[in-house]
């Protein structure tokens, strides 16, 4: 067997499968982290023995609360914005982030062994990490940044400022992009 570095992973549902002419395009939804401990098979897909990766309980629920309820607001913000913007026809789904924080506020996943199941705030503050519509490459790199530090995190309020942030960032960055597409540039 090759040898392979990850140490974590994401457990997945497969939500869709579509055959095609060449394969199958696969719609997946990561569920929670884990560590793999060990991987007994590499091909034709990877199989191994993983244990949960959750984050500590922070001792403050009530900042943790805070939090969680700042980031949603943001978010709710940036959808807002993302739907006024003009993208061409080949552009993806616009909604990535709000189906994404919709989703991770369902409590009851199918066939899923519980102890996977990262508690709400830690599964918010990774569903906010979607990419924005009309995103460069740039803007994709620093998305695809804060999601690995978000990963190697075991500190949910630290992602949740971290995503915070970004969400921010974000809305001044399509709040820019929405006034250049208002003067016809």
């Amino acid at each position: 067997m090759p040898s392979f570095a990850a140490s974590y992973g994401c457990l997945t549902l497969i939500e869709n499968v579509k055959q095609i002419e060449f394969g199958a395009l696969v719609t997946i939804r990561g569920i929670g982290r884990v560590n793999i401990v060990t991987l007994t098979q590499t091909e034709p897909y990877l199989r191994g023995i993983v244990e949960p990766k959750q984050d500590e309980m922070p001792k403050d629920s009530s900042s943790l609360n805070a939090a969680v309820e700042e980031l949603k607001l943001a978010a709710a913000d940036l959808h807002r914005l993302q739907l006024k913007l003009k993208t061409s026809k080949d552009e993806q789904l616009q909604t990535p982030l709000w189906n994404s924080l919709r989703w991770a506020e369902k409590d009851g996943f199918l066939d899923c062994n519980k102890v996977f199941l990262p508690r709400l705030a830690e599964r918010i503050s990774f569903a906010a990490l979607q990419p924005l519509t009309g995103a460069t490459t740039s803007e994709l790199q620093v998305l695809w940044q804060e999601r690995l530090r978000a990963m190697e995190s075991t500190s949910t309020i630290q992602r949740l400022d971290n995503v915070i942030k970004l969400v921010k960032e974000s809305r001044a960055l399509i709040a820019a992009k929405l006034a250049l597409q208002s003067l016809d540039l």
